[in-house]
């Protein structure tokens, strides 16, 4: 269990910037989540750690030591790729010893290792079968457990669930983490799925154009975000433009649907500056009356009932703001006519525009 340490870390495609002088710290026994839309580097960053790709400037360090020109096999990492990369001829143990077989680690040891690993990944009974006699989620499995066996110094993981369905790729979340855990590994995991990041990680950094953009728990990335970039890339949310009429702790923002208190996070807007609100659909809350604060106006002009959920199109003077609704009430046959949506001023974030 090591922690991770990026100093001003810059890498070149040609005449392509990947990553821009980037600084992070990862926690030992963290789970670290890179975050971000196709092309923003977040694979170049975790195989820079990895050490596949040099640096053209900047350091990376495990714990105190310096591995910037460590090659790979060096660095002790663990690492699982999307295509999991598992050798179709051998057996599962087989290919979860091969690491342990390239390192010269003993006949007995390696039997031991492998079986404790399978059994850690719920695999022990699947040791002589060949890969492609596996589902996709046994086979990744068989692929966390290889990169484990090695007992590295972090583990590494490169969008692991992609290919998975949409009910393993929930199992195998809550599986990961489990196994991280239990072993007190440091992971940093690539994904561009923000739910996966959200339910696993411990934190999270949002990547884009080789910046990272805002880090920090998940909560806190999702509920109090740093720019619109982030707002918008973390989940659905409602963008209302406006302009600040009171400057303080809770900024009030004059907007074509009303007057909004809202809440600014690591900055000051200024009276008269021009901003942008981000109010995430499942805080604003449907009444029949206008609520006291931050009250919209509006009409229901599309419902999706999902059970559980309900989801509003709801048309509020010339803007159409999304609503969900938990256990919802105004979802079914009934015309209600003119409703109120209302949320509270810790939901409305005051954004530079």
């Amino acid at each position: 269990m090591i922690s991770i340490r990026i100093e001003n870390l810059t890498k070149r495609f040609g005449e392509s910037i990947a990553l821009h002088s980037l600084n992070l710290t990862i926690a030992s026994g963290e789970i670290f989540f890179l975050l971000g839309p196709s092309g923003c580097g977040k694979t170049t960053l975790l195989r820079s750690i990895a050490g596949f790709y040099p640096p053209d400037g900047g350091r990376i360090f495990f714990g105190d030591e310096d591995v910037t020109s460590l090659p790979p096999h060096q660095r002790n990492t663990g690492m699982m790729f999307q295509s999991y990369a598992l050798w179709p001829h051998m057996t599962v143990a087989q290919n979860v010893a091969f690491g342990l077989e390239e390192r010269k680690v003993g006949r007995t040891e390696i039997e031991q290792r492998v079986r404790a690993a399978l059994d850690s990944v719920k695999m022990g009974e699947y040791a002589a079968r060949k890969i492609n006699q596996l589902s996709g989620g046994q086979q990744q499995r068989v692929a966390l457990a290889r990169a484990m066996v090695i007992r590295p110094r972090c583990l590494l993981l490169d969008e692991p669930l992609s290919n998975l369905d949409t009910r393993l790729r929930i199992e195998m979340r809550g599986e990961i983490r489990r196994i991280c855990k239990e072993a007190g590994l440091t992971a940093i995991y690539v994904t561009h799925d923000q739910k996966e990041a959200l339910s696993v990680g411990d934190r999270i950094a949002v990547m884009e154009a080789g910046h990272i953009r805002q880090s920090g728990a998940p909560a806190e990335v999702y509920r109090q975000p740093a720019s619109r970039f982030v707002a918008d890339f973390m989940g659905e949310t409602n963008f209302v433009a406006g302009i600040v009429v009171v400057a303080c702790a809770a900024p009030v923002v004059e907007t074509a649907l009303g007057r909004f208190t809202g809440s600014a996070h690591g900055w000051q807007p200024a009276a008269g500056q021009r901003v942008v609100l981000s109010i995430r659909p499942e805080t604003l809350q449907l009444q029949t009356s206008a609520p006291q604060v931050n009250s919209i106006a509006g009409i229901i002009r599309e419902r999706v009932y999902l059970g559980e959920m309900a989801q509003y199109r709801f048309e509020a003077g010339s803007q159409m703001l999304k609503i969900f609704e938990l256990n919802p009430r105004f979802a079914f046959g009934d015309n209600h006519g003119a409703l109120f949506a209302g949320a509270d001023p810790a939901d409305v974030i005051v954004l530079p525009e």
